[in-house]
């Protein structure tokens, strides 16, 4: 009898396990793809920052479901992340909750995506519109055609019903004990811009000549756009959260100290004439104001992706390098330009970038070659060895997924074996060579440095670099990790 009792008792536990397993497979597609591509961490990564991934929210869960996913993702190094959305905020407040509960339960942080709640202050209202002469209202339409840009002037009355979306859910967690650890937001195409057209626009609007003069040059009219954009970012979301949580990790997408210059363009942007700017080959950089500091932000989030355009920017044979370079570029930037107490979540993807400013996917150019998959991993390790903490990888849609995130994943579940250097180690080097040739990068920690050298070429000497005030002395080791005693 008692065999019996036990055996129905085995068979119904393993009944509800499964029903629980089967949860997951009905969860988010992006979720149940990264429990079936990643493999566990080999070694811990202590209190170092999770991976972060697009898409990885969890939807309805119960808590036993909840935990079970969190925990096979955290196993991964993943974090998961809950999405708040103002169209059903209470439905999407309850599963939030579930959410927040099961990570604090587990000692893991609460990760939040807030993007929806920003948008939008350019809503198509007529009142946000740029003004003419003649008194006609009128929109820039040269960020897409979905999206109407009007006068930076005349948004102010939008700002208090986006900060009341983000004040609805921080009361909330606040009022229920939950901590919110890393919130994000992906706020680009709204908001006061100077790129594309909007220079052009606003020379014509009466009221953006009123409050900027009849003659303002570029630069003024830069400074001011991005100032107005950063108090709209700290008014309406940064300032609230930090209110409540003054240890939050918060940011925003392609907000980052910099060295003044930006490398890359969005897929809405692109250059016009006259725009300040450097030149190296066919790129033009452009100028860029520091608005980073007036946004509240306590973490860097540069963006390191291949977007099409950057193949032809440069004549390097190598075309491994031309994405790799300019991608390196940016990463450097991030890297010297951000303090070590802001820590930096690198947004990435391997795949090559085809949309254009109208958000149409473009028709693949043969004459592009897709950056390899050894090159888009070494670009990866040289940017955790440039003061990059964690990724946040991108993924266009399900079929690229997979392989999206396990080529970055790799590295970050390699990594982690260098636990030490990569949470207090300094970066020795931000050099990003203008030829294809030998790439070094490394994080010095007390007496010795970790090292990764990667060659665009058939060199494979001795090279030597400074670590410190210490020259070293670094050996051909593709595809390796070195690490160098300094005494």
């Amino acid at each position: 009898m008692k065999t019996t009792i036990l055996l129905i008792f085995l068979i119904i536990s393993m009944v509800k396990c499964t029903r629980h397993e089967e949860i997951i497979q009905d969860w988010n597609e992006y979720v149940q793809i990264a429990i079936d591509s990643l493999q566990p961490l080999k070694h811990d990564r202590g209190n170092r920052l999770p991976l972060y991934m697009s898409r990885m929210y969890p939807g309805q869960i119960d808590d036993k479901t909840a935990e079970i996913l969190v925990n096979k993702l955290d196993s991964r190094g993943v974090g998961i992340i809950c999405r708040w959305n103002p169209e059903k905020h209470e439905e999407n407040l309850a599963q939030c909750l579930t959410l927040a509960r099961v990570q604090k339960k587990l000692g893991l942080r609460v990760n939040i995506s807030a993007n929806p709640l920003l948008y939008s202050y350019f809503n198509g209202d007529k009142r946000t519109a740029h003004i003419d002469d003649n008194g006609n209202p009128f929109f820039d339409n040269s960020f897409g055609n979905r999206h109407k840009m009007g006068c930076p002037f005349a948004i102010d009355y939008r700002k208090r019903e986006i900060r009341e979306r983000v004040e609805f859910y921080i009361k909330k967690y606040k009022d229920e004990g939950l901590p919110v650890d890393f919130i994000y937001a992906d706020w680009e195409i709204d908001g006061p811009h100077e790129f594309n057209r909007a220079f052009e626009a606003s020379k014509k609007c009466k009221i953006c000549r009123k409050y900027l003069g009849d003659d303002f040059s570029f630069n003024e009219f830069q400074k001011t756009i991005r100032e107005m954009r950063s108090y709209l970012q700290y008014y309406g979301y940064s300032a609230p959260v930090l209110s409540y949580y003054p240890d939050v990790l918060i940011g925003n997408y392609a907000l980052y100290p910099h060295d003044g210059f930006r490398y890359w363009y969005d897929f809405f942007e692109y250059y016009v004439e006259g725009q300040p700017h450097k030149v190296d080959q066919h790129a033009k950089y452009r100028q860029w104001y520091n608005d980073f500091p007036a946004t509240g932000y306590t973490i860097a989030m540069p963006v390191v992706y291949p977007w099409f355009p950057i193949y032809h920017f440069y004549d390097f044979d190598d075309p491994n390098y031309r994405w790799f370079y300019n991608m390196l570029l940016v990463a450097s930037n991030a890297g010297k330009s951000t303090p070590k107490n802001i820590p930096i979540i690198s947004f990435v993807t391997w795949n090559t970038v085809w949309v254009d400013f109208n958000q149409k996917l473009k028709q693949p150019d043969p004459a592009i070659k897709q950056m390899s998959e050894e090159s888009y991993q070494e670009l990866l390790w040289h940017m955790l060895f440039r003061g990059t903490n964690t990724f946040f990888v991108y993924s266009g849609g399900t079929k690229e997924f997979p392989k999206e995130a396990r080529l970055v994943h790799e590295v970050y579940s390699a990594a982690q074996e260098y636990g030490d250097f990569l949470e207090n180690g300094w970066p020795i080097n931000y050099d990003v060579p203008d030829t294809p040739g030998t790439v070094i990068s490394g994080l010095a920690l007390r007496d010795h440095v970790l090292l990764r050298r990667t060659d665009f070429g058939s060199n494979e000497d001795p090279v030597e670099i400074l670590a410190g005030t210490k020259l070293i002395t670094v050996k051909y080791a593709p595809g390796i990790c070195q690490i160098i005693e300094m005494n």
